[in-house]
Order: C-alpha cells, then structure tokens, then sequence
C-alpha cells in the first residue's frame, strides 16, 4: 500500500474529531472567539441540545470579508501576531476551530467591522455554497446547523437532547465565570434559561451561576506564592454537596479541568469534609504566560505547569489560610439539585 497524501475535506474531518468532539465542543470554540473579539455582550442560541443548532452572536470587532474567508482556512488566526506560542493571552489560537466546524455541519457566519458593510459566507460539510453582503449590526453572528449529519459515525454517539444541552450549559456557565464584565445570555429551543448582565463583581457571577446562598456561606480568595496569584471564592465546609459538579478551575482565564488542580482542592477540604462530600470553589489562578503550557490538546481544557508543586501548594495553603482565617460559621447546605438549568420541553 503507498503513501499519499490526503486530500484537504478528509484533513478537516479528523480535526474536527479532536476539536468538535459534542455540540458543546462547538459552542465552546464560538463563544471563546466571540470574547476574543472583545465582544461586551454574547447572545446564544440552541436547538435540540445544541445538535440540531448552535448560534452565538456577539458585539465584538467583527471580520471584514477577506479575514472572513482566511478564518476557514485551517491554522489562519489573528490572535498570535507572533510567533511566540508561550506568551498567548487569548482563549483560542490553534486557528482550528472554525475550518473543523464547517466540515461537519453547515456553517455560516456573518460578521460586520464598525463603519463598513457587512459579509456572510455559507459553508456546507467543507464545502462554500453561499457569500454576499449582510445586514446586521457591527459584530459577527454564527449559525452552526446539523452538526454531525453527514458523519453517521460520530452522530450515533451523541447522547439524548438533554445530555447534549447539559453539557452545553456547563461550557457557557464557566466561560461566564471567567468573564463577568461580558453579559450573557442562553436561550434553548425558544425559551431564555439564563441571563446575566456585564460588569458584575466575581463573587456575583460566581454566586449566580452556582447557588444564591454561596454568597453567604463562602470566603473570598487572594493569596500569592511565587510569582502564582490564587483569587476567587471557596464554600465553607459546612456548604457541601454529594457530587463535584460545583469545582470551577481557571488558569489565566481559561476554564481548565486539571488532576492536579482538582486533587489539590480535594487536599484543601480533606480535614474538613466526609470523602462522599464535595466543596464548591471557583478558583481563578494568574501566572506569567511561560509558567503553563496551555498547547496541550486542540480542546484547550488541559493545560501543563512548569512547576505543579508550586501551583498545588498555592491552592492548598490559599485555602486553608482563607478558610482558617474565616472560623467557624453556621450555614445552610446548597439545594442538592442539578445546577444546570431545566432544558426546554
């Protein structure tokens, strides 16, 4: 059997499989560049779960129409002007998001600059079917239709509507944590089921996207080791919950899931905590930009630390200085209910 090179749809596609794993893998890549755009507001839309449609609509800076066809284009990103992967500020980068969407589902993308006209483009499964002038306002609207239609392989994986939306839910919740001066809104199947407004506090968005009554049952954190700085806010013991669905981790603003990170707050709480009894903590980790390698896969939710001892002991002594320093408090436990909001009927 010879070697040969595959061709460019075929290329895409097994892209796609490492970059659009779900509709949430999908929703996540959008929204990270809707906030890259320096986007104020972020409105997005679902259907089915997200399966059946995914839009997100932004007020950032917008794509003229050349930077528009370049965005298809596989590894075409604005967001590293140099070649210096270790000092990225930005969520995305890889420049593989869109080209790995548009190869699986029907993408189109209309986007408008402040001051010139708007430009759409259709793409089908990797192939343009449409482009011409748009009316909207200065920003850029995505609409992500069938995903996985034309890959039957990928599609019968998808678990029920619900699942899908869950976890769509949980994509948006953490990346409007990490940025609460950006409002948000999520509508699903026709009906708003969440909403919050730009330029709230931390512990605000935190306590809006978790549980109200962590307001009042959680210490706030700012403790530095190193040139590594710890902020955000930790539940009292005594404000637990059966299952861990209510840790949120964030490396330089980014929603990671990380062993060490989630072993090392598991270590905080272990004096304090039955080993069935979960806390509820939004973390939010600072460290110079070559301390942690984000490039380790093309999702961008793992991350590696030049130095993981340092970083564990940043979590556990910050907690249990904030947490020792607040005493003993009386608090009510959080509702043990799913913190994901009901999906539409």
């Amino acid at each position: 059997m010879s070697i040969r090179r595959l061709p460019e749809h075929l290329v895409n596609r097994i892209a796609a499989g490492e970059v659009v794993e779900r509709p949430a893998s999908a929703l996540k890549e959008l929204i990270e560049n809707a906030i890259d755009a320096g986007a104020s507001r972020v409105a997005i839309s679902l259907g089915n779960g997200g399966i059946g449609r995914i839009e997100v609509i932004d007020d950032g800076c917008g794509m003229a129409p050349e930077e528009m066809a370049l965005a298809l284009e596989r590894h075409a990103t604005s967001k590293l002007p140099g070649d210096d992967i270790d000092q990225v500020e930005t969520l995305g980068f890889r420049g593989e998001a869109l080209p790995s969407i548009a190869s699986v589902a029907r993408l189109r993308i209309e986007s408008r600059v402040r001051g010139k006209d708007g430009w759409s483009r259709t793409v089908d499964n990797g192939a343009v079917v449409a482009e011409g002038p748009a009316a909207l306002p200065p920003g850029t609207r995505i609409l992500v239709e069938d995903l996985f239609a034309r890959v039957p392989a990928r599609r019968k994986f998808m678990r029920s509507d619900r699942s899908e939306y869950a976890a769509c839910v949980d994509v948006v919740k953490r990346l409007a944590m990490a940025r609460p001066d950006i409002g948000f809104t999520l509508e699903h199947d026709g009906r708003r089921t969440l909403s919050v407004q730009p330029g709230e506090d931390r512990p605000a968005r935190v306590a809006a996207l978790t549980d109200r009554a962590l307001a009042e049952n959680s210490v706030a954190i700012d403790f530095e080791r190193g040139r590594a700085r710890l902020g955000g806010v930790a539940g009292l013991p005594t404000f637990n919950r059966g299952i861990a669905d209510h840790q949120f981790l964030f490396v330089n603003g980014r929603p990671v899931k990380d062993r060490l990170l989630i072993g090392a707050v598991r270590g905080a709480y272990q004096d304090m905590l039955a080993r069935d009894r979960h806390p509820v903590v939004a973390l939010f980790i600072d460290l110079p930009g070559e301390e942690v390698d984000v490039n380790v896969h093309p999702a961008k939710t793992e991350v590696r630390f030049r130095d993981p001892a340092l970083i564990r002991g940043l979590i556990i002594g910050g907690l249990r200085h904030a947490l020792d320093a607040a005493g003993h408090r009386s608090a009510q436990r959080p509702q043990e209910v799913a913190w994901q909001a009901a999906p539409a009927a």
